[in-house]
């Protein structure tokens, strides 16, 4: 097996100086998700750790490595909100300025949490990567130490503590799952666990509508995507960092994708069943499971690497997570502009025991003929079947039915 910087030994050292920083987060069993796969589930609550998240292990790593001359010159980040939150709290820890670049669109409970850790925000781009532009110029012209949030050997040792935890609480997985943006989790965990377990499988898991990985490890060398945009803002990277390929390329089991829908869907198992509130970019691995479950051998470790979800994106992704699985119907119903009309079609609803959340009439349409409405529905229903049940029921009564 090829050498790294970061041996095994390198990890423990970093395990006994995250010891009363980072927490040593729960091992869960899931009955439900164990169901599906045919074999034990257990989840890695990274959710719950310190910031929510496990990028305080990397970056207190990092930054406590620094020399007393590096550490007076301030740190600076870039994130979407883990890492930034991770970079806050471990600089504060050890007295250490730090400034941090987040996108303009970044999920404002992440923004306030990372001033209240005691950094200086400043938000700046679309995305993660132009922040992380942003974030190298103040470095070069400030002289602050640049702290990456992947792409670098002491971050992925910090995250690399993680499969030695793993490894102690689970020493029969098989397989550990793991969800991948620039890949300094996955390539930890794999440096941690395949010296001490060859035979355990060490997966990756990306957002395919932001997977850069797969046509990376394809290619042989980092490769990056044009365009890129999911719900999952954890793991909305569009370029693996170098150091992370090198480490995954080598030593991991392959990365996977899944859809948007298999991450709402993921969300609200998370809730329903889990019990767990888990951001998308931590309910990919889950996703992964609900799409393919038989891919797996058990047991399975799935890591929920965090919890940081925005109220907002949350109440959408559920509707959208509802509406996947069959739970939530919405409907455009052409009809009569005539009294009773409504009524009638309240009446069908009723039969086929449709609960109607909302109702909003659409008068001025192009489309629409002069004595026509339109009626917006929004339906809750009880799976695909009854969800089909409904369309048929009111096409049936007559309805022209659009969705």
């Amino acid at each position: 097996m090829q050498s790294w910087p970061v041996t095994v030994d390198d990890v423990r050292g970093a395990q006994k100086m995250l010891a009363g920083i980072a927490r040593v987060t729960p091992m869960e069993s899931s009955r439900y998700l164990s169901g599906l796969v045919g074999a034990p589930v257990h989840l890695k609550c990274e959710n719950l750790q310190r910031t929510g998240s496990f990028k305080l292990r990397g970056a207190y790593v990092r930054i406590a490595g620094l020399s007393p001359v590096e550490r007076a010159c301030g740190v600076v980040a870039a994130s979407a909100g883990n890492h930034a939150q991770g970079v806050a709290l471990a600089a504060s820890l050890l007295g250490v300025r730090s400034t941090v670049f987040m996108p303009v669109a970044a999920p404002l409970p992440k923004v306030s949490a990372t001033r209240d850790y005691g950094a200086e925000v400043r938000l700046h781009g679309s995305t993660v990567d132009e922040a992380l532009r942003a974030a190298q110029r103040y470095a070069d012209s400030t002289g602050a130490v640049f702290i990456h949030p992947f792409d670098h050997w002491d971050v992925i040792t910090g995250q690399a503590t993680m499969g030695l935890e793993i490894l102690e609480q689970c020493p029969e997985v098989r397989t550990i799952l793991v969800g991948v943006g620039g890949g300094g989790l996955l390539a930890g965990i794999a440096a941690a666990v395949k010296p001490l377990r060859p035979d355990v499988r060490v997966v990756g898991v990306q957002a395919a509508a932001a997977a850069a990985y797969p046509p990376s490890l394809a290619a042989g060398r980092p490769v990056s995507l044009e365009q890129f945009s999911t719900m999952a803002d954890g793991i909305m990277v569009g370029r693996p960092g170098d150091i992370p390929f090198e480490v995954v390329n080598t030593l991991a089991d392959g990365v996977r994708t899944v859809s948007e829908d298999a991450l709402s869907r993921a969300l609200l198992v998370g809730l329903e069943r889990l019990k767990l509130v888990v951001e998308p970019a931590g309910a990919s691995p889950i996703a992964a499971l609900l799409e393919q479950p038989e891919a797996f051998e058990g047991p399975v470790v799935a890591v929920l690497s965090g919890g940081n979800i925005d109220p907002q994106l949350m109440q959408r992704v559920l509707r959208h997570g509802l509406a996947a699985a069959g739970r939530y119907l919405s409907l455009r119903v052409r009809l009569a502009d005539k009294p009773g009309a409504l009524a009638d079609l309240l009446g069908v609803l009723t039969r086929v025991d449709a609960n109607v959340l909302d109702v909003a009439h659409v008068r001025i349409d192009p489309r629409l003929g002069l004595a026509e409405v339109e009626v917006d529905l929004h339906l809750e229903t009880k799976g695909p079947e009854h969800c089909a049940s409904v369309v048929s029921e009111l096409r049936d009564a007559g309805y022209v039915v659009g969705q």
